[in-house]
């Protein structure tokens, strides 16, 4: 059949979507994606959970947050890149699918890196994910004239941070912690240089789509980590976490309603781009350590955590707090006005209180619940007052 006929070719050139197309949601690739992504956040989470337990809180939030960044980066480059060239031919879809092999060799060394420290499996399959990007850049900068510049600068930084991270394996453990610090800062770098000449013509809605997407999932994996932990104390014969598991019930609607509150936007300004899509960072990885919390306080109640009860209590109150500080940062601070907007500051620092109350998760549960009271009201002043003002 001539190439004009109705067959499609085996792949296209990778040319630009548009910024403002219409109908712009998630494709079935991308939720496979993101699906595939939930065997690393449920491995970064009970990793988690298990040094919390043990006591080794400092050696979990260092290992957690490290093991978090390669999670959440590699999903959000693949996430904006496809926003922006996601051409769904074959060529596409196999470097995409390398990229998902990459999350999985990812997820199979999560366990490792927190029981010994070792993160060469996790450096492999962040390589392979990252190389692979490189692969569709190279496409995208001989597909897009117009933004070739930018397309060439994230092909080289990206392959020359990857070789960063391959010659970290190679150095004195000493180094590590040093050496992780600077690529991570030169991983954040690539896209505030490469953006530069011309920016990349991602869709805003359907960014906001997809980090919605991914908070879904990690609030899904606080659900799954809560339910299985007081699954195994009820059918020990603890009947008593059944109160426990509603108060967690609580939180986990209570995050979810705070953040889809309102219709989120994202500027197309680089800088508050930058902002808006870096800060994720803290939403998904407080999210997913909520859940790891919440299991923690149910090993403290079956008295199998070598954690104190207030130790265990602070397991799920500073996650909250750094997820509400940060949604206010991100949401909050720019969409709403009057007392409402300085609720979220006020109930992060009260949150950190509860650990010193008889109760703490239910305490933080009532906390979260007047909070979601507190912005339901101001949404329906603010929507009332608009209303007011049209009909005038």
């Amino acid at each position: 059949m001539s190439q004009t006929g109705s067959v499609r070719p085996w792949y296209r050139r990778m040319t630009a979507r548009r910024p403002d197309e219409p109908h712009r949601s998630a494709t079935p690739l991308e939720l496979f994606f993101d699906l595939c992504f939930v065997v690393a956040v449920a491995q970064a989470a009970a990793g988690l959970h298990h040094d919390v337990a043990e006591g080794r809180v400092g050696h979990a939030v260092g290992g957690y947050l490290m093991v978090f960044f390669a999670i959440w980066w590699a999903w959000m480059n693949v996430t904006w890149f496809a926003s922006a060239y996601d051409t769904d031919d074959d060529v596409y879809r196999i470097t995409t699918l390398v990229e998902i092999a990459g999350a999985l060799i990812l997820a199979a060394g999560v366990p490792r890196a927190f029981e010994v420290g070792d993160f060469t499996t996790i450096t492999y399959g962040y390589v392979v994910m990252r190389l692979a990007a490189v692969t569709h850049w190279i496409r995208a900068a001989a597909g897009d004239p117009g933004h070739r510049a930018a397309a060439v600068r994230y092909a080289v930084g990206v392959a020359v941070v990857q070789l960063g991270w391959i010659l970290r394996l190679h150095l004195p453990d000493g180094w590590r912690v040093g050496s992780f610090v600077v690529l991570v800062l030169a991983e954040l770098l690539v896209p505030a240089v490469a953006e530069r000449p011309g920016m990349t013509p991602w869709h805003p809605r359907h960014i906001v789509e997809r980090y919605g997407l991914f908070t879904l999932i990690v609030l899904g994996e606080v659900v799954l980590a809560t339910s299985v932990a007081v699954q195994t104390g009820v059918d020990a014969g603890q009947r008593s976490l059944w109160s426990l598991a509603a108060a967690g019930a609580v939180i986990v609607f209570a995050l979810w309603w705070l953040y889809f509150d309102r219709p989120v936007e994202v500027s197309t300004r680089l800088r508050r781009a930058l902002f808006w899509g870096y800060g994720h960072y803290l939403i998904f990885a407080s999210v997913a350590a909520v859940g790891a919390g919440l299991a923690v306080r149910v090993d403290h109640e079956r008295h199998q955590a070598h954690l104190s009860g207030v130790g265990s209590a602070y397991a799920i109150a500073v996650p909250v707090a750094v997820y509400l500080l940060t949604l206010w940062a991100l949401h909050v601070r720019r969409q709403q006005r009057g007392p409402a907007r300085a609720a979220y500051p006020i109930v992060a620092a009260l949150a950190l209180l509860t650990p010193l109350g008889p109760v703490p998760a239910h305490l933080l549960a009532g906390l979260l619940f007047v909070l979601v009271a507190v912005t339901v009201v101001a949404r329906r002043r603010s929507t009332s007052s608009t209303a007011g003002h049209v009909r005038r």
